[in-house]
Formats: structure tokens, sequence, C-alpha cells
């Protein structure tokens, strides 16, 4: 397996490591009701680290689909594996970014992962168009 989908597995684990942190920091579990537990937490933690587990499986798929746009058109491994990686990193510094309340580095961190979703697609989409 490349990197790159080493970077698509980490990436599809992270909202699991974001929630964990959610249900850790509050009162106790509930498995029966997960969702209605979620509503009654009162810990500002643990509600950001919930919003960043949502969050993060909004970026997954547009990133999933982007490596595997770069790969399928052929696009420079290096490049890809470059890209995929910065994504991985600004979305861990997302999530940690996210729990501790620091939303200025959060949304620039956010960006930084766009950023690398749209240059692995537009890799692909000049590689096919030229």
């Amino acid at each position: 397996m490349s990197i790159a989908y080493w970077c698509i597995l980490i990436a599809a684990a992270l909202p699991y490591a974001w929630v964990s942190i959610a249900k850790a920091g509050g009162e106790r579990y509930n498995n029966r009701d997960p969702r209605g537990w979620q509503a009654r937490q009162e810990n500002p933690r643990g509600k950001r680290a919930y919003a960043a587990q949502l969050n993060a499986y909004e970026a997954f798929p547009p990133f999933a689909a982007s490596v595997l746009m770069a790969q399928f058109a052929q696009v420079d491994g290096q490049r890809i594996i470059w890209l995929a990686m910065a994504f991985v990193a600004f979305r861990i510094l997302h999530g940690i970014f996210y729990i501790a309340d620091l939303h200025s580095l959060r949304s620039l961190v956010w960006f930084g992962g766009f950023a690398s979703v749209i240059g692995l697609m537009l890799s692909a989409a000049l590689k096919v168009a030229g």
C-alpha cells in the first residue's frame, strides 16, 4: 500500500479518535442512545471533540476521492504523497485545535487541508487535460 493509501486510512480513522475524546470527557457514556447522550452533554471540550469528529467525517470523502483521482490520472507520485501527508497533518492539527478551542488556528489548518484536496484534484484535472 502506498503512503497515500496509508494517509487515506489515517484520515478515515481520525473521526474515531476525536469521538473517543468526546466520550471520555462526559458523563457515563450510554451506548443505547449515543446521539441522545451526546446532545445532553455539557462539557465544552467534549462538545468540541464531537464537532471535530463530524468535521473529520465531512472532510474525508473529498480527500479520499482526490487521492484516487490523482493516482488514476498518473500524477507524479511524490506530489500525491506530499499533498496527502499535508492533508493528514492539517487534519490532525485541526482536531487538536478544535478541542483546544483555538478557533483561528483551527480555521487556518482547515484551509490548509482544503488546499491539499484542491491541489490533488487540480493536479489530476490538469494531467488529464494536458
